[in-house]
């Protein structure tokens, strides 16, 4: 089909067609117009350029066609140049939506019998997909279009005497109300309305409507209606009154969505919701069809009827239905006469409730606005079921009249490949898996984005799914746009805020660049630069139209695909309002993570900070410094991610200096490998020597932690000579600290204590007690190493007394730890268990995650040896578990190991 009614376009042997850039396509459509027919070139050449085509016209039609031709070839299409011009010959089996358009407009306009003209001009219009010639620029396309959009109207005039003169002026209602609107001095348009309303049994609508035409016409034009709209105008005043309408049992659901899987969960709580259920989630969610698809299995619980109303609470170009007018509709609906309507809102609302007391009758009211909107549409007794759906939470309406709140989220994996396997078939989805699995990662669980994207696949049936993937990796919710609002994701995400005030819209627009996968409201109110009560107010808003979920912890967070739509708006605000906003969310992170870190570590020497606009959080103690940073991490390193893209290297450095200590505590050792590695490059553009040497001390740390002794070695190596070269005693002192800890895992315990020494000589020379001790227990660890266990105690001992009248209970736990593998290992294992309990007592009040599992692992063993197998395979399954959790796999695989032979009752290799 080669296609002109909507977007140029065509299609071949089940395969989209490739028509190339704009003016290529205008070339095919100047050729398609007149299908089958000589097109002169001058006319081709003025259909794109216009009057004056530029010199080298004829050669850019001919280049043109020629692509074309290519593109064309093997869809029963052909291009064929011949005197004085091009012609587009199509095969039989080919059409052109046009040329058949006019086939079937002119068959209906000749029927007789009034059914079939009806269904050959409805297939006639059923052809268009929009205006015509949709995406083409230009004179003649302009022009062609007009042409087209009238023989369009005409054909529904057409379609519209038929289908009066069937009966059929109810359907016709909204469909004329519609196109009096747009075209208000058109008799024939006005005289269809009067008809579709009288038979509808508005009469006085009908009457009122007539007398706004009029004066619109004498107003405007100077003149009376002509004698057609006049003799309609006169047989309404001489028709009697309506006769009661037989009663009929109402069934006004729309269609029940063709593909629907999943919501099992929703469908069943629906099945035992009481009276009144409200639906709501964010646009696109799926809130209709899974209202719909409940309504269509409980059909037979309902013999009464259903109702339905679009109460167009979120409509892009219209307002609100107001309520009085929903009721007067239900009431024509349930067979009213017009002469018999109560004047009085409250009077209607009244009878309505009247007329539907006691009957079993589904009511489902679709896109409310506010729980304002709804209440008047509420029957009064509780045989009625009433289904709402909403983007806003009506919290009123779960307080007021106990409706059940049943909040829709986005799909699960299982249900969003279970719908694009039923839209795109087992086969195609089996093939493509990968693809698939990254439509449904960008697709973020959302029914709407979902069959977009299918609808998408199925329209191009030869395009690999990985292509579409990459296009909506690349274009964003741009690709799951559509001429049709309501099957356009941005235009229904859209429709949420447009009664927001400016400051809310804002909000929301920077809520979608803030680093993190959520954020809490100290955050949210830097970000936004609002106050806490205003933030608090805004996000309140948002977290109502469904556009921001808030869980049970008080953190907000979006859906992805609502998160892209928010980022987009951001990217339409003044950089330096998005460059503000997110500097002060930035800065409140990074200055809340400084005074965290110093309640987890404050012998740890702090780091100088820019000022800031901000105010951090003020936390009381270092439980809630550790609360903080397991809530917060996520969005720390993704803060750290923002500046580094920003070029903000000063924020990037201190970010994953802040992050240290709680990531090696948490365990967290891939994660504080990718911090330094960012900080590294961060580094490189600071230019300060002390900051180098620390960098990569800390990354010879990570890699440490991670086993990858090669890679620590040389990075440590060249934190010390940077510090050395530079007569930094201190830095050098921690980096032969860091070093000892290398070589050991590296089995070089001789390289191991010769750095510890270094490290204990230096930390002595610039006074650093606290260092010292570490250091003296870190000379201790590697005595006992070699087995010298009476002064590796001794110097333990030594250094356990310093931490505890330094108030250092991390290295004092570190130090336990060592005097347990001392005790252990010169055949004291009672004494081993008592130093390594006390550390575990410590590392876990400290959260020190890390080296609790360590110790665990090594408190097995004294266990173990005193004959306690049941509390060695305790602990050893806490070891197991925590070290699985961090990563640490061949640590993990050395206690399933100890745990196999404690089970067969041999004791463990070491």
């Amino acid at each position: 089909m080669l296609r002109l009614l909507g977007e140029v376009s065509a299609d071949g042997d089940g395969r989209f067609l490739d028509l190339g850039p704009a003016r290529q396509r205008c070339v095919f459509a100047a050729l398609a117009v007149d299908a089958d027919r000589l097109v002169p070139l001058e006319r081709l050449a003025e259909r794109v350029w216009g009057a004056e085509p530029p010199p080298r016209a004829r050669a850019a039609v001919h280049s043109y066609v020629s692509r074309l031709r290519q593109a064309l070839s093997g869809a029963g299409v052909s291009l064929t140049r011949r005197t004085g011009g091009h012609v587009l010959e199509t095969s039989p089996t080919v059409d052109v939506d046009l040329r058949l358009f006019r086939e079937l407009a002119a068959r209906g306009r000749g029927e007789t019998g009034d059914a079939e003209a009806a269904r050959l001009l409805t297939e006639a219009l059923a052809l268009w997909r929009g205006e015509a010639l949709a995406g083409l620029t230009g004179g003649w396309a302009e022009t062609e279009r007009e042409r087209l959009g009238r023989e369009r109207l005409a054909a529904e005039h057409e379609l519209a005497e038929v289908r009066l003169r069937l009966g059929h002026g109810r359907e016709l209602v909204p469909e004329l109300a519609a196109r009096a609107a747009e075209h208000p001095l058109d008799e024939r348009v006005a005289g269809q309305y009067l008809l579709a309303l009288d038979q509808a049994g508005r009469g006085p609508d009908a009457l009122d409507h007539y007398r706004r035409v009029r004066a619109r016409l004498i107003d405007e034009l100077g003149t009376e209606p002509g004698d057609a709209l006049q003799g309609i105008h006169r047989r309404l005043l001489a028709a009697p009154d309506p006769t009661p309408r037989p009663a009929a049992v109402l069934r006004q659901l729309p269609a029940t969505p063709a593909s629907f899987v999943g919501r099992d969960r929703e469908l069943a709580e629906l099945d035992t919701a009481g009276a009144v259920t409200a639906i709501a989630g964010a646009g696109g969610i799926g809130k209709t069809w899974l209202a719909l698809r409940w309504a269509a299995r409980n059909a037979g619980r309902f013999p009464d009827g259903q109702l339905f109303v679009d109460l167009r609470g979120f409509a892009p170009d219209e307002e609100p239905l107001d309520p009085a007018e929903v009721v007067r509709g239900f009431l024509e609906d349930l067979g009213v006469e017009p002469r018999r309507m109560p004047a009085a809102t409250h009077s209607r609302a009244a009878l309505f409730r009247s007329l539907v007391a006691g009957k079993r009758l589904l009511l489902m009211l679709d896109n409310a606005l506010d729980t304002g909107q709804v209440r008047p549409l509420l029957p009064g007794g509780g045989t009625c079921t009433v289904l709402v759906t909403s983007r806003n939470q009506l919290p009123g309406l779960l307080a007021r009249h106990a409706a059940r709140h049943l909040p829709l989220d986005a799909l699960s994996g299982a249900e969003a490949r279970a719908l694009l396997i039923d839209r795109l078939g087992a086969a195609r989805v089996a093939a493509e898996m990968p693809a698939v699995d990254q439509l449904i990662a960008l697709c973020g669980g959302f029914p709407l984005a979902l069959a977009l994207t299918a609808a998408n696949a199925c329209t191009r049936p030869g395009l690999p799914l990985a292509v579409l993937a990459d296009e909506l990796a690349d274009r964003g919710l741009a690709a799951l746009a559509d001429d049709d609002p309501s099957a356009s994701l941005p235009a229904v995400l859209s429709w949420s805020y447009r009664s927001f005030a400016p400051a809310e819209v804002t909000a929301f627009a920077l809520l979608g660049i803030a680093p993190g996968p959520d954020i809490g409201l100290p955050a949210a109110a830097c970000l936004t630069g609002l106050s806490p009560g205003a933030a608090a107010a805004a996000l309140a808003r948002l977290t109502g139209a469904s556009l921001v979920v808030e869980d049970a912890t008080g953190r907000y967070r979006m859906h992805d695909l609502v998160r892209r739509h928010a980022a987009d708006l951001a990217h339409e605000l003044p950089e330096d309002v998005r460059d503000a906003a997110v500097r002060r969310v930035v800065d409140f992170l990074l200055h809340t993570a400084h005074g965290a870190d110093q309640w987890l570590n404050p012998h740890r020497p702090g780091v100088a900070l820019d000022p800031s606009e901000v105010e951090p959080l003020a936390l009381p103690d270092a439980a809630a410094a550790l609360a903080w940073f397991d809530t917060e991490h996520a969005c720390l390193i993704a803060a750290q991610g923002t500046t580094a893209a920003r070029g903000w290297h000063r924020a990037t450095w201190n970010l994953a200096w802040t992050l240290t200590t709680y990531q090696q505590r948490r365990g967290h050792i891939h994660k504080r490998l990718a911090v330094w590695l960012a900080g590294l490059a961060a580094a490189e553009h600071l230019g300060d020597r002390s900051i180098a040497s620390r960098t990569h001390r800390f990354l010879g740390r990570a890699y440490t932690n991670l086993q990858r002794h090669d890679k620590a070695i040389e990075h440590l190596d060249r934190a010390v000579a940077l510090a050395e070269r530079h007569g930094d005693d201190l830095n050098q002192a921690r980096a032969h600290f860091e070093l000892a800890r290398a070589w050991e895992q590296q089995q070089g315990d001789a390289k191991a204590v010769k750095h510890a020494k270094h490290a204990l000589r230096l930390h002595r020379v610039i006074g650093d007690a606290v260092w010292e001790a570490r250091s003296l227990n870190q000379v201790g660890w590697y005595s006992a190493r070699f087995g010298d266990y009476e002064q590796a105690r001794a110097h333990c001992e030594a250094a356990l007394a310093l931490h505890r009248a330094l108030d250092d209970p991390e290295a004092e736990a570190h130090t336990l730890d060592s005097l347990g593998y001392i005790a252990h290992h010169a055949g004291r294992p009672a004494t081993a268990v008592e130093h390594y309990e006390q550390a575990v007592h410590l590392f876990r009040g400290l959260g020190e995650a890390y080296q609790e599992a360590d110790t665990l692992a090594a408190l097995g063993n004294s266990y173990r040896a005193l004959g306690r197998g049941d509390s060695a395979r305790s602990v050893w399954q806490q070891a197991a578990e925590q070290y699985r959790d961090q990563g640490r796999h061949d640590d993990a695989k050395r206690i399933r190991r100890d745990l196999a032979a404690l089970d067969r009752s041999g004791p463990p290799e070491r």
